[in-house]
């Protein structure tokens, strides 16, 4: 199936529904990581990456299409966000924040301190999303992406674990332009703009 928006009536009306990757959902993100990046993985990366217990790899849908994905491994008790696309035609639409947020839980039950990531130094867009989410710059790593040889930011979100953190998530929650359905996690979210249907099992 080819990713893209959902004909189900005007922007912000639809569901997404955030839910962990699973292989049926990999024609679909390997399409938008083939839209996405340069060099992107293959399917046999990220089918290895889903059979590994410290990551957490998920994706959001828009009716039955996905939409975007993200990925996060551990290294000690650092959250280490791996990856995150979104099909073009719904990025700036709110899907990469909710996987994050999404993404962020799912460190913290695998025991993450603290998180970090690395984004193109020119990609300013990304880079004031993460800092959303509480992500600030501790340093760059030279010629890190191998496709233009352009460097890297590094950034690092500390204390996730403090009331404070907390709370800074159940606000980019209720920022969501649309209802967030979660499908198939163990336990009840966090305080934010949920769809009444939020608890169902994944499909």
């Amino acid at each position: 199936m080819t990713a893209g928006p959902v004909a189900s009536g005007p922007v912000g009306d639809e569901v997404l529904t955030i839910s962990p990757m699973r292989r049926r959902h990999l024609p679909e993100v390997l399409a938008i990581e083939a839209q996405v990046y340069p060099r992107p993985w293959s399917s046999r990366l990220f089918e290895d990456e889903l059979e590994r217990s410290n990551r957490v790899y998920l994706v959001a849908r828009l009716g039955p299409t996905v939409v975007g994905y993200a990925g996060l491994l551990m290294i000690a008790d650092d959250g280490h966000v791996a990856t995150i696309a979104i099909d073009p035609a719904w990025q700036r639409h709110g899907v990469a924040r909710s996987l994050l947020v999404e993404l962020v839980r799912g460190a913290l039950r695998l025991g993450a301190n603290q998180l970090t990531l690395e984004v193109r130094v020119s990609n300013r867009g990304a880079q004031d999303l993460y800092r959303s989410l509480g992500f600030a710059p501790g340093g760059a790593r030279k010629a890190y992406y191998a496709d233009n040889g352009e460097d890297a930011l590094v950034m690092w979100a500390h204390d996730i674990r403090t009331d404070d953190y907390t709370a800074r998530l159940a606000g980019l929650e209720a920022r969501s332009p649309r209802p967030v359905v979660r499908q198939g996690f163990p336990e009840a979210p966090a305080p934010g703009r949920l769809h009444p249907a939020s608890s169902q099992e994944a499909s």
